[in-house]
């Protein structure tokens, strides 16, 4: 190169410096587009993935819902069984009531039953003199319909006022019988678990 000129040796110096012309055709080969392979392949990824993400949001979906409608079965479950305990509530406090008017009509119209309450108390007393207290119509009644064969046995009639019709005290010994309408409602109603006092408090 000695024989080259100062202008020549600075051209060929500054060539040399260039960059290699490899680097743009590396671009190159990288921009090149997907080949049909590639394209099948991101495809049957994108699918997979988006079926993925929409079972599991549909699985979501699916327990949300039927959490929801299993509040909703519970809550109207609990609804019926306190609309049904209701009915019978008000089913049980209206026979009950319908008995006790019964029972009322009863004594009304046939005063006469007072003799089989009589009976059933003395029963408890058998073989012992026993006094009878009842209320004035109802020892009328007695007297009439079996007053001989009470004195016979030994027992004896009283009037109390106090009582109801239809009420019954028998006392022998040292030993009471509470025969009354409402010791015998309660004993009954105690059978079936209730508790309805004979007479009702606010009638009283």
């Amino acid at each position: 190169m000695s024989g080259l000129t100062a202008w020549e040796r600075w051209e060929l110096a500054s060539l040399d410096t260039l960059e290699p012309a490899a680097a743009p055709a590396a671009n190159e080969a990288l921009e090149q587009p997907p080949d049909a392979t590639e394209i099948e392949r991101l495809r049957a990824r994108a699918h997979e993935e988006g079926h993925q993400a929409g079972y599991a949001a549909g699985q979501a979906a699916a327990r949300a819902e039927a959490e929801r409608l299993g509040r909703a079965a519970a809550g109207l479950e609990q609804a019926l069984a306190e609309f049904n305990q209701a009915v019978a509530d008000e089913l049980l406090a209206l026979a009950t009531e319908i008995a006790r008017q019964v029972v009322r009509q009863a004594i009304t119209l046939r005063p006469e039953a007072i003799q089989a309450v009589v009976n059933e108390a003395l029963a408890q007393f058998p073989h012992q003199h026993a006094t009878i207290y009842l209320h004035p119509r109802d020892a009328s009644l007695m007297r009439s319909y079996a007053g001989d064969a009470l004195a016979h046995a030994g027992h004896r009639i009283l009037e109390e006022p106090g009582l109801q019709p239809g009420d019954c005290l028998v006392e022998s010994g040292s030993s009471q019988l509470d025969a009354t309408l409402a010791t015998r409602w309660r004993r009954v109603l105690e059978g079936i678990g209730l508790q309805t006092p004979w007479l009702d408090p606010e009638a009283s």
